[in-house]
């Protein structure tokens, strides 16, 4: 495998960590957007991105909380310590900090410039599933695993940007209180209502944050979150075949 840190600057907003990691031969490969969790950039995240890139993906891992200074998180942070992170978040800032991401691929030998797909986790999981509309014919797969407000009563509700050109996933945790199964219920009634060519799995007795190892067991960062293996297999699983069969 190869790997790289770059330091990009979205709109002269400050330096943005991002991480990057691909097989080192046989490319150029399909780019992935790998989008971060509320917990923010650490080394389970860019262990993620590695076992995705062995399925022969160029992984893009970008730090959405540069705007604030922060790489990442110490261990003592709290729930209280990412909320203020959160709110420097927004559509606007992701849409920046991925244009940044795809520009350093498009410039990359290495990186495929056709078709590629985005995931998301937790607070991403939204900002996944709007990309396609934005990169329509380019961003052609979407993921997100126990993403947030992904449906919600406003004009601009995240859902209401999905676009039939695109292929979607959602992966929602049976226990999550944080994405409630009357939000997951309705995005499927959603997609189905509509015709679109997306997927919503609910993975029975997991709860919030399932993929992540470091969460097994134990309250993390204020998280009340269990990993629980056979979801994580499951999802690694969807996420391939998502890649494999919309992206290549």
């Amino acid at each position: 495998m190869y790997e790289q840190t770059h330091e990009l600057s979205p709109g002269g907003d400050g330096a943005m960590t991002t991480f990057v990691v691909r097989p080192d031969r046989d490319g150029p490969h399909p780019v992935v957007l790998f989008l971060m969790d509320a917990a923010g950039i650490r080394e389970e995240l860019r262990t993620m991105a590695r076992r995705l890139a062995t399925s022969g993906y160029y992984v893009i891992l970008p730090n959405l909380f540069h705007r604030s200074g922060v790489l990442e998180l110490p261990p003592e942070a709290t729930m209280d310590d990412m909320s203020v992170l959160l709110h420097a978040v927004t559509r606007d800032t992701v849409l920046a900090d991925c244009a940044a991401a795809l520009a350093l691929a498009d410039g990359d030998p290495a990186a495929w410039t056709g078709r590629a797909g985005v995931v998301g986790y937790c607070m991403t999981g939204k900002y996944a599933m709007q990309l396609p509309a934005v990169y329509p014919g380019r961003i052609v797969a979407a993921a997100s695993f126990h993403g947030v407000d992904l449906l919600n009563d406003s004009a601009d509700s995240p859902h209401l940007s999905m676009v039939a050109e695109a292929d979607y996933y959602f992966g929602c945790a049976e226990l999550d209180r944080w994405a409630p199964l009357t939000m997951v219920d309705a995005l499927a009634r959603y997609i189905a209502g509509r015709g679109l060519d997306g997927e919503v799995e609910i993975y029975r007795g997991c709860d919030h944050g399932f993929v992540f190892p470091s969460r097994d067991g134990e309250t993390d960062r204020a998280h009340a979150a269990v990993y629980d293996r056979a979801g994580d297999d499951r999802h690694w699983e969807r996420l391939i075949a998502l890649l494999r069969r919309s992206v290549g």
